[in-house]
């Protein structure tokens, strides 16, 4: 069984004992979230969809911790016009471990 979620702006396939990767979210450590926005869930029976979501269906995950992703490089460079701008950048994530999916 997997079901298709939407957080943070993005899509997620998740089954039960997933790990992801999201976009920072409030709640603490340890703590247990629940993402209403279930677009599709993939039962025994056949795969149901939603318009746009599925009603009744929720996925609940463990937040594991949060963190910071590795730094990228974001560099703007105009050519023959002394312009060179160097910036970093690390994306705030929360680790959530998928622990039941009801639909």
């Amino acid at each position: 069984m997997y079901a298709i979620i939407e957080t943070g702006g993005k899509q997620y396939k998740v089954q039960e004992g997933d790990v992801l990767f999201i976009e920072k979210m409030t709640a603490g450590e340890g703590e247990v979230v629940t993402f209403d926005r279930v677009l599709a869930v993939s039962k025994e029976d056949g795969l149901v969809v939603g318009s746009p979501v599925v009603s009744g269906a929720s996925v609940s995950a463990k937040v594991e911790k949060h963190g910071k992703d590795k730094k990228i490089i974001v560099f703007k460079f105009k050519a023959k016009k002394n312009y060179r701008r160097k910036q970093g950048h690390r994306q705030p994530y929360t680790k959530v471990v998928i622990e039941k999916i009801q639909a």
